[in-house]
């Protein structure tokens, strides 16, 4: 250390002095366990919350825990096996539920075997013998079964209530000696058919639930739901969600809940509006308007086609009943031969609706029907898709390209037909004129959609490999029937091994957080100690 000068009157001070490196020293060793303290803090807090959020979170359902459905939908004109599955952890008391198979049943409608009921479930066994093989062996006893008819068996049954209630009766017996729970089979009503049509609509667009960043099953914000037009055999209806103070009628407002979520739904079906049926009419009303009854000419129809139905054909309808001819054999054979005139098959079109009933009202449709006014989007499927896909259009399109489509498609003679369409089958190719032209009177003069509000109504098939059925719409809502039993879920880590790492970690946040109080209490402490010179003072 230095000495300093000594000062008159011979006294020798002697300053001490602490060097500068000794206060660097102090300060690096105070602030490196402090930092090491904080990152081991924020290391700790950082995996315990990961790893609580993955345990919770991150659940894998077994696969043994999978709950299956099988809905058959019996349509008047052919009957569709679907296979639905989805897991026991229910969302909100309904289940998440996603379409694994469906089969095509070979074969006309059940309704068709009225005559020989017992015949009805025979069609059933090559699709049931696939059906089966999809759903594991242990589960099948468990798997609920059910059977909805709809527009096809409400006319039979109509006509002919006995004749039904067998049909029915043997395909209950049918399916009670199969491997499944069978449930039911009924006939369901047409409002039921279009608010289940409504139902799959918005549930394959996501409009109930949507996954979030957790990938757990919420309900979307703001989410607006899309109207279903649901164009069959015998019945066509209509289903979208009203607003308020709608002055319709109460018969056709129906409240459907679903994931915790009410929605108020009107929904109309017309009996008779579906496309054979209202197919149908126009070949009664054409015969009832003919001049010669040995052959009819059928504006609707391609050029240089020819065909023939029997008047049992035409008229063993409830839709036509009240058109029949007052001599009327039921073998009697009629010729009808096409034309292919757009313009008189849009004129004879036309006819089948009534549309003065409405008074110009803007809340009816059409027959006297009160209807709100259509708003927002809306999605076509079963015979409308079909329809448009037939004349090489698909989603959305304008009214502008619709009319042309449908036009030179109804200019086409028979002839050319196998090559403009990608699957040709006679009863089908044959009526797409008339499919197109009914469409437009319905979309447009029926349920009032505009120039400017067509292009919301997307014609589709299936969403996300899903069918566009009411029979999804079906097993949604019978999932809320079906009991909820306790998960069993595969977590990310053993329980166990779970709780000694939350244990680990959480004694290692404390030990930091205990040690950064202790360092924030020696700071203190130390700044309340004597300054940084030191004086030894000698005197002799």
């Amino acid at each position: 250390m230095p000495e300093l000068p000594t000062k008159p009157g011979g006294k020798m001070f002697t300053v001490l002095i602490r060097q500068p490196c000794g206060r660097a020293g102090l300060k690096t060793f105070s602030r490196t366990p402090a930092i090491i303290a904080l990152v081991a803090l924020f290391v700790s807090i950082t995996a315990l919350v990961t790893i609580t959020v993955i345990q919770i979170r991150q659940k894998e359902v077994h696969h043994s825990v999978l709950k299956y459905g099988i809905v058959l939908d019996a349509g008047s004109s052919r009957t569709t096996f679907y296979v639905y599955q989805w897991p026991l952890e229910k969302k909100n008391n309904t289940g998440v539920v996603s379409e694994t198979y469906k089969c095509g049943v070979k074969g006309p409608g059940i309704s068709s075997y009225w005559k020989k009921p017992q015949d009805a479930p025979k069609a059933f066994e090559d699709c049931m013998r696939n059906v089966t093989w999809q759903i594991p062996a242990h589960l099948r006893d468990s798997t609920q079964i059910y059977l909805g008819a709809t527009a096809g068996m409400r006319l039979l049954r109509l006509q002919n209530e006995t004749a039904a209630n067998k049909v029915m009766a043997s395909i209950e017996n049918y399916f009670n000696s199969q491997p499944f729970d069978f449930r039911s089979a009924q006939i369901i009503s047409g409002q039921d058919e279009g608010v289940y049509g409504w139902i799959t609509v918005n549930y394959l667009m996501g409009n109930f639930l949507e996954k979030n960043l957790w990938n757990m099953w919420v309900h979307p914000s703001g989410m607006e739901t899309i109207g279903a037009l649901d164009l069959g055999g015998a019945s066509t209806q209509i289903s979208f969600s009203m607003g308020e103070n709608v002055n319709v009628s109460s018969s056709d407002i129906i409240q459907v809940t679903l994931y915790g979520y009410t929605y108020t739904l009107y929904t109309h079906s017309f009996q008779c509006y579906g496309r054979h049926e209202a197919e149908k009419k126009l070949q009664a009303m054409l015969l009832q308007n003919s001049s010669t009854k040995a052959e009819v000419i059928n504006p609707c129809y391609p050029q240089d086609y020819t065909t023939s139905f029997t008047l049992e054909h035409i008229f063993d309808s409830p839709c036509t009943s009240d058109l029949r001819p007052t001599s009327y054999n039921p073998h009697d054979v009629i010729v009808f031969k096409g034309t292919g005139d757009p313009s008189q098959c849009r004129d004879q079109v036309v006819s089948l609706f009534d549309f003065k009933a409405c008074d110009d009202r803007e809340d009816c449709s059409f027959n006297g029907v009160s209807q709100p006014k259509v708003k927002g989007p809306f999605m076509a499927f079963s015979g409308f898709y079909y329809t448009a896909a037939a004349l090489n259009l698909s989603d959305s399109f304008s009214l502008n390209s619709f009319n042309s489509s449908t036009w030179n498609f109804c200019l086409q003679n028979w002839q050319q037909l196998p090559l403009l369409l990608p699957k040709f089958e006679e009863k089908y190719a044959r009526s797409y004129c008339f499919s197109a032209l009914y469409i437009y009177q319905l979309l447009l003069n029926g349920y009032r959609f505009t120039q400017e509000s067509w292009p919301q109504v997307h014609f589709k098939k299936e969403v996300k490999n899903s069918s566009i059925a009411w029979s999804l719409g079906y097993m949604l809502n019978q999932t809320n029937q079906i009991p909820v039993t306790s998960p069993l879920v595969r977590l990310p880590m053993h329980p166990h091994a779970f709780l000694g790492t939350l244990v680990f970690f959480v004694a290692v946040t404390l030990l930091c957080l205990v040690f950064l109080v202790y360092l924030c209490v020696s700071s203190k402490n130390r700044r309340h100690s004597p300054h940084a010179f030191d004086y030894a003072v000698d005197s002799e």
